[in-house]
Formats: C-alpha cells, sequence, structure tokens
C-alpha cells in the first residue's frame, strides 16, 4: 500500500465505504451531490477506482451479461487507509484558484466582474442553504459541518463581490 495517497484517492474511497458498492457511474452521482466542495472529473471517475483496485483498496465485480458494469467495494485494506486518513488531521492551507480573482488580480474592470461573480455566489449559497435545510435531520456530522463551512465560504464570497458592485 502507498504511503500517501492524493485527496482524490481518499475521496473515491469515502464514497465507496458510504454507498458499500458502486459503479463508476453511481461514483460519479455521489461526487456531483458535493456541490462543488471538491471537484471529481470524468475521467477519474472511471481511472480512480480502478487504480486503487489496483492497490488492493477496492475490490471490483463485473456483471456477468448485460451492460457488465463494474462495480467496487471497499476492501479491509482500503479502510484502513481511508481511516488512517481521516485520523490525522491535516494543517493543509486551501488554495484559492479562483478564476474571477485572477481576472481581478490581472486587471480585469471590477464592476461587471464583480456583478456576475456575485451572483453565481448567490446561487450556489442558495443551493448550500437549501442542501442544509433538506439534510438537517438526517445527515451525518461531518457532513453537515462541512456545508456550514460552504455557507459562510458562499456569504464571505457574495458579501466581497456585493461591495464592489455597490462600488
Amino acid at each position: 500500500m502507498p504511503r500517501e495517497l492524493p485527496p482524490l484517492s481518499y475521496l473515491v474511497l469515502g464514497l465507496i465505504q458510504q454507498a458499500g458498492r458502486a459503479t463508476p457511474y453511481e461514483l460519479k452521482g455521489m461526487a456531483a451531490s458535493m456541490s462543488g466542495l471538491w471537484a471529481l472529473r470524468h475521467d477519474q471517475v472511471y481511472t480512480e477506482p480502478e487504480r486503487l483496485a489496483k492497490l488492493g483498496l477496492l475490490s471490483e465485480d463485473r456483471e456477468e451479461s448485460g451492460r457488465r458494469r463494474r462495480r467496487f467495494q471497499i476492501t479491509r485494506q482500503g479502510r484502513k487507509a481511508l481511516r488512517e486518513w481521516l485520523d490525522e488531521p491535516t494543517s493543509g492551507f486551501t488554495e484559492l484558484r479562483d478564476v474571477g480573482l485572477l481576472q481581478l488580480f490581472l486587471g480585469a474592470e471590477p464592476t461587471p466582474l464583480a456583478g456576475l461573480q456575485l451572483e453565481a455566489h448567490k446561487a450556489r449559497l442558495a443551493e448550500y442553504e437549501e442542501l442544509s435545510r433538506n439534510l438537517a435531520d438526517h445527515a451525518a456530522e461531518g457532513m453537515l459541518l462541512a456545508l456550514d463551512a460552504g455557507i459562510g465560504h458562499e456569504r464571505e464570497w457574495v458579501r466581497f463581490w456585493g461591495g464592489l458592485v455597490e462600488g
């Protein structure tokens, strides 16, 4: 087993552990429900579970007939790797890879950019707040805490871009 996996690997292990078993297509749907917390590209939905299976962290079975879908399940070794990663708090800092901020930094006209960014962040904030209301009674504590952090993050973006719009 590798000493350290990238965060993407832990995302895949965690989602498959929560689901019990999952096809790459189902994994794609689960990742989409994370709504901006962590991006999982289309190609990674197929390549990462296969890679983790080769490392012994996931097991794979394939349907005998029909579409012959591949289903992945976390192994004992995969659960151990995920647990060790979860038990080791990170001091890693968030890297802002925000196209709007990059454009602002490089000299874009602030007001039109801010108007578009403000609307985008208001929409994401509304999405997170609705998700929070819908999950409040039945989601895991960690999921709700991460969602709360996302809400706070979006509120700050709304404040920031809104201030630029107001001039």
